[in-house]
């Protein structure tokens, strides 16, 4: 424990955090309006949930930077599917779906699914049939340029996939694929790129300390129908506890889910670990076994500070974000140095 504590002590003092007073609204990447849509909620005098949704729903209407919302990432099949997730760090609640078809406003399915349910996480068909039932309204979320995307992959013989252990030789060829019978594993390099990977996380404080968190993404371009990334898993794409501070990560979900990094990040705060120290120890924990992966954290805690860490990879080598409250005006990007 004495370890833990100095630790933590050490990486504090190394990695200072941004300052601010409650509210505070902060998200991944530079989407402003999706800043500025959270934050005129809260205002207003509404709800952090409220702000998280939102700040999230503009991106998905934005289509930010075609990583969220409808008409981008087109699966191996040329179908565009969401993933959402959205934390009530005051009761513990949360809401998520994942592969979400037809409907266009997966972070509201997602509030649907932790307030009119017992249930946290609905996926597919289910799900879809789940919105329609709750009065959302079933769209195609295919548009001419995710078309476009998905052709232009067939023409390239499927480059890239995520397929592996299987024939026809996947970096060659297209599917259906098939696995491989007694052959040596084969691992293949990863295709992670800044545009590929731009899921919008949210965190909402308002001026009384409630927090909540959220997600929303199209997931990973070219990706194997039915997959699902961290975005929607509460501790991998987000998580919110009004007793210590909200996390939320970005990047190469398949990666980092399995190390569960916003919820490592808040308990690292709910210890004193101050939010850039505890965001650089959860990128530093996926970091020690995939040295190159691609993905950052945001984090903030119970008092209004900040803070944010990325990996350097190929692509990134510096992160931007976004924070709004009372010190400014309007949206503020910030930037953090990866490692």
């Amino acid at each position: 424990m004495l370890i833990l504590w100095l630790l933590i002590a050490t990486l504090t003092s190394l990695f200072p955090v941004g300052q601010t007073s409650l509210p505070l609204v902060i998200n991944t990447w530079p989407f402003r309006n999706a800043t500025t849509a959270a934050w005129s909620v809260l205002q207003s005098g509404g709800s952090v949930l409220d702000a998280v949704e939102k700040g999230c729903a503009r991106c998905e209407i934005e289509q930010c930077d075609g990583t969220v919302g409808y008409g981008g990432s087109p699966d191996e099949s040329g179908e565009t599917t969401l993933d959402a997730l959205i934390m009530n760090g005051d009761t513990m609640e949360a809401g998520a779906v994942a592969d979400l078809r037809r409907i266009k406003n997966a972070i509201g399915v997602a509030r649907a699914v932790m307030e009119h349910t017992d249930h946290t996480l609905l996926v597919g068909e289910s799900a879809s049939v789940f919105a329609e039932n709750m009065g959302f309204v079933a769209e195609d979320l295919t548009t001419n340029k995710s078309v476009n995307i998905f052709l232009e992959w067939l023409k390239g013989n499927c480059q890239p996939n995520y397929r592996k252990n299987v024939y026809p030789d996947p970096s060659k060829s297209c599917g259906p694929y098939r696995p491989k019978v007694a052959a040596a594993q084969m691992k293949r390099a990863r295709h992670a790129n800044a545009h590929a990977h731009d899921t919008i996380g949210m965190i909402a404080f308002d001026k009384d300390g409630h927090v909540a968190a959220g997600t929303s993404t199209n997931g990973l371009k070219h990706k194997v129908p039915g997959r699902v990334g961290d975005s929607p898993i509460i501790g991998a794409g987000a998580y919110a506890d009004s007793s210590a501070g909200a996390a939320a990560a970005t990047g190469d979900g398949d990666l980092m889910m399995r190390f569960l990094p916003s919820y490592l990040a808040v308990e690292l705060m709910r210890a004193g670990a101050a939010p850039s120290a505890a965001c650089k120890s959860a990128i530093s924990r996926i970091k020690r076994h995939y040295s190159e992966f691609f993905g950052a954290i945001i984090c903030a805690n119970t008092t209004g500070h900040y803070g944010a860490a990325c990996n350097k990879a190929p692509g990134l080598s510096q992160f931007h974000f976004m924070v709004s409250d009372y010190d400014s005006v309007t949206p503020v990007l910030k930037s953090v140095d990866c490692f």
